[in-house]
């Protein structure tokens, strides 16, 4: 699990963050003033990237929370089955099946090159760069 600390205050709207041990993009923060006796309050509105599940979360601002640290990489699609892609990894030659998002079923296709993420465990496709 590879994830870094940050401070919450230190958070901006399209920053990646951990929330109930999911990787989420950041849609909205509200900051609220410190009261007499505490301390200023960060609500923070987040999404899913791999699941798209919105989520909610109020904590303070001096608090720290994880930020994934995703990778950005590319490999070239070897067959196709269905809405699955074989792809070998281009530094590495490791091969391995990602799934193929419905926005790029038409792109994908044998010999093309793709942009794939690498967050926490899991590989999502985001990219295709075309056929060589």
């Amino acid at each position: 699990m590879t994830t870094k600390v940050a401070s919450v205050g230190s958070l901006k709207v399209g920053s990646y963050v951990m929330i109930e041990g999911v990787a989420c993009k950041v849609s909205s923060l509200q900051v609220s003033r410190p009261g007499k006796h505490g301390h200023a309050k960060v609500r923070m509105e987040a999404s899913g990237i791999l699941d798209g599940k919105k989520r909610v979360t109020v904590m303070p601002g001096h608090d720290s929370v994880d930020v994934p640290v995703i990778e950005k990489k590319t490999a070239q699609v070897l067959s196709i089955s269905g809405n699955t892609a074989n792809v070998m990894e281009t530094e590495t030659y490791e091969t391995f099946d990602l799934e193929i998002p419905s926005e790029l079923q038409s792109q994908v296709v044998d010999g093309a090159t793709v942009l794939y993420w690498q967050v926490l465990e899991d590989r999502v496709m985001k990219q295709v760069k075309g056929a060589e």
